[in-house]
């Protein structure tokens, strides 16, 4: 966003592994404010041209509780260092498993290296760090995570940007929108895309097919190498924090030592 809203890919979306379900808030003292707030998102998709109206009257809809703090909490603000950082990860686990990873989607890896410039290893150690290989998708709903996140008015601005950005690709490809899985951050896919960057970057129809997020990333981190200078830079980018930066590289380092 030129502030680029996909280097705001919210922290923590990769350690969906450890994330809880989500629950309702509860709290009647509570009411007025939250109608407020989503009076206030239903007058915004209004002067848009677009209606919210109808999904925040379905069954499936809820505000989460603590959204925010979730954010607070993450891994990012709350580990010293890289080697504390890489054991909440996971990393050890992740290693180990790279090479079937590797292995299984080394054509759609390297035709993905050949087309956009970027090294198989990093793309594979970010869908490893970010959906543990495809195998972790999240357990929220994107739309619910967006409302609740300007309903307690906790990056407000950027939740209502997401959520708009959300309708605009469930409407395009004709998607109940409560069918979409995310982590609490409201991204999306193995590669845990924000809204933004599906929209932007996002390489063909299905976000759950492993060939598309392969293709996807690579087309992310192209955009970014071109502007920032490295692959490095870019990874730093795809979630503006050192210690992922460095845990997706050192995933990367181990991957191809054990390749070659």
């Amino acid at each position: 966003m030129i502030k680029i809203l996909s280097s705001l890919l919210l922290t923590a979306c990769f350690l969906l592994n450890t994330v809880q379900p989500a629950t309702a808030l509860t709290d009647p003292g509570d009411n007025e404010k939250y109608e407020e707030r989503l009076n206030e998102l239903k007058e915004f998709f209004q002067s848009s041209n677009m209606s919210i109206e109808q999904m925040l009257e379905d069954p499936r809809f809820e505000v989460y509780e603590g959204i925010g703090d979730r954010f607070r909490n993450s891994a990012e603000r709350k580990t010293l260092n890289l080697e504390e950082y890489k054991g909440v990860l996971g990393f050890e686990a992740k290693k180990n498993q790279m090479s079937a990873f590797i292995e299984e989607h080394n054509e759609q890896l390297e035709k993905a290296e050949k087309e956009y410039g970027i090294p198989k290893y990093v793309i594979a150690a970010i869908i490893g760090i970010e959906s543990d290989y495809g195998r972790n998708i999240g357990s929220y709903n994107p739309f619910n995570a967006y409302v609740s996140m300007y309903a307690v008015d906790y990056r407000a601005d950027f939740a209502r940007a997401q959520l708009k950005e959300l309708m605009e690709f469930v409407t395009r490809n004709e998607i109940d929108v409560f069918e979409l899985k995310s982590s609490y951050a409201g991204a999306m896919s193995y590669a845990q895309f924000i809204p933004y960057s599906i929209n932007k970057w996002f390489v063909g129809g299905d976000i759950f097919d492993m060939n598309n997020n392969i293709m996807s990333i690579g087309n992310y981190l192209a955009y970014f190498v071109e502007r920032t200078g490295s692959v490095e830079r870019a990874v730093f980018r795809y979630n503006p924090s050192d210690l992922y930066t460095g845990a997706v590289m050192a995933l990367a380092q181990e991957a191809e030592a054990m390749e070659n």
